[in-house]
């Protein structure tokens, strides 16, 4: 059977499920910035005992302590499964790819596996996050210098 090219494309049409991309990009916004939110409640909270520096540093420290702590029963997994990049951008999907490589690999030893393994996921993030800051930073000295 040989179809024309519009043929084709109803056809598809017909037979693909409707796209929830609307949905599916208000969802992955609103878990993003709840995460975000439970980021800055916390900064407040300990800014009432720390120092502004040292507020933002106790925030990064449980968000990533508690991304990591809901990767090991499979919970962050579930929640991105749904919310997608809503739970990736933020430095807790980053504590979650590292928490899930080392769990993964664990039955594999602490060097061979958890050791060999535990950026297999992140270290792309790592190399090309480098990579760019030392572009992005050539650039703003460049410009900084001729202008």
């Amino acid at each position: 059977m040989k179809l024309d090219p519009q043929s084709y494309a109803r056809m598809v049409r017909r037979a693909a499920p409707p796209s929830a991309l609307g949905r599916d990009c208000a969802w992955a916004f609103a878990v993003g910035g709840c995460i975000c939110l439970l980021g800055e409640a916390m900064r407040r909270a300990y800014a009432l005992r720390f120092a502004p520096d040292l507020a933002g540093t106790l925030t990064s420290i449980t968000l990533i302590g508690l991304a990591a702590a809901a990767t090991v029963p499979g919970w962050y997994q579930k929640l991105a499964a749904r919310a997608g990049a809503g739970t990736l951008v933020p430095s807790t999907g980053f504590a979650n790819s590292v928490a899930s490589a080392a769990i993964e690999f664990k039955a594999e030893g602490w060097v061979t596996g958890v050791g060999a393994h535990i950026f297999q996921i992140a270290g792309p993030v790592i190399a090309y996050g480098t990579l760019a800051s030392w572009v992005w930073g050539l650039l703003y000295w460049a410009m900084s210098r001729g202008g």
